[in-house]
């Protein structure tokens, strides 16, 4: 990935061209960017989670001005220093929530609040286990099943990943790779003692994420996954679960959802109940060092990528 000039156009009916102050780095970028999912003719910019400042707007925008702070979750091509956006996907940004914070905060925040209030409604004494529970969705989940009145046993690839984790709130955390992590989850709260799983690793956890649920537990995966899984037969598995790979997109599939979950996002961080943790910034040039880093797996929080020098 290179740096290029290319002039982002004017905003059409219903769009708006906004300066982007920060971009988020999500692992979807780097699907993208390998061309998995749907094709993507090259160049393309990589990068839908940002937030900015209004520079124009379109025929037909009347809900946003010129100099209005917005963020947004889905907006192909945010790592750029401006981008041309359809209004229905601007969130209107508060002033005390900063632009690095909003684009830590909206693709993971979403999909994290779709998992524990949707995907699986977190009951109060609910057990949870949270695979990779370091990175960006994990730390969201964790502070979000906790709020909720969950109990939260987090999985981390290394040690170092231990105390952001336990930061969070997490009631417990284990280290190791997802195979072979059920037997450590046992001694800790016995056997099928997990109400929800939310596993993004793919095919690695999946016998264990299995092994750990309770009768008519949850395992909610989300992706997309750098291992994916084999076709799965449903009569093979060993108790009545729900197994379900839900969609953010689903999550805010009208304007009005929308912006009544990122106003609670933004409320949760307001009032110091969820923290969003910047684990590394970058220059725009340094895009493809964002990516290396976030595809080591070594990588802690959210990796924010600051477009304006």
């Amino acid at each position: 990935m290179v740096v290029n000039d290319v002039a982002p156009g004017r905003p059409g009916l219903g769009q708006a061209l906004v300066r982007v102050m920060a971009a988020g780095v999500n692992f979807m970028d780097t699907g993208i960017r390998r061309g998995l999912g749907q094709a993507n003719p090259l160049p393309l910019t990589p990068g839908v989670e940002g937030a900015g400042v209004i520079a124009a707007v379109g025929p037909g925008v009347t809900e946003l001005s010129v100099g209005d702070r917005v963020a947004w979750q889905y907006v192909p091509g945010s790592y750029a220093e401006q981008v041309v956006a359809p209004v229905s996907q601007l969130v209107p940004l508060p002033d005390d929530i900063s632009f690095e914070t909003a684009a830590g905060l909206m693709m993971q925040g979403l999909t994290a609040s779709n998992l524990v209030l949707q995907v699986h409604a977190v009951q109060k004494g609910d057990t949870a286990f949270v695979h990779a529970a370091a990175g960006g969705v994990g730390l969201m989940l964790t502070q979000m099943i906790k709020l909720l009145g969950g109990k939260v046993i987090g999985r981390v690839s290394h040690a170092d990943k231990v105390d952001a984790v336990l930061a969070a709130g997490a009631d417990y955390v284990v280290i190791g790779r997802a195979r072979g992590i059920a037997r450590q989850v046992e001694r800790l709260v016995g056997e099928h003692a997990v109400n929800v799983v939310y596993d993004g690793t793919g095919a690695e956890g999946f016998d264990e994420s299995v092994r750990l649920l309770d009768y008519f537990g949850t395992l909610a995966l989300y992706g997309p996954f750098m291992n994916p899984l084999a076709p799965i037969d449903v009569f093979a598995t060993p108790r009545s679960i729900k197994l379900t790979y839900p969609s953010v997109m689903h999550h805010v599939r009208t304007r009005e959802a929308l912006l009544a979950h990122s106003r609670q996002l933004f409320t949760w961080v307001r009032t110091g109940r969820l923290t969003v943790k910047v684990g590394q910034r970058y220059a725009l040039a340094q895009a493809h060092q964002a990516h290396r880093d976030i595809e080591s797996r070594r990588s802690i929080g959210k990796l924010i990528i600051l477009t304006q020098e």
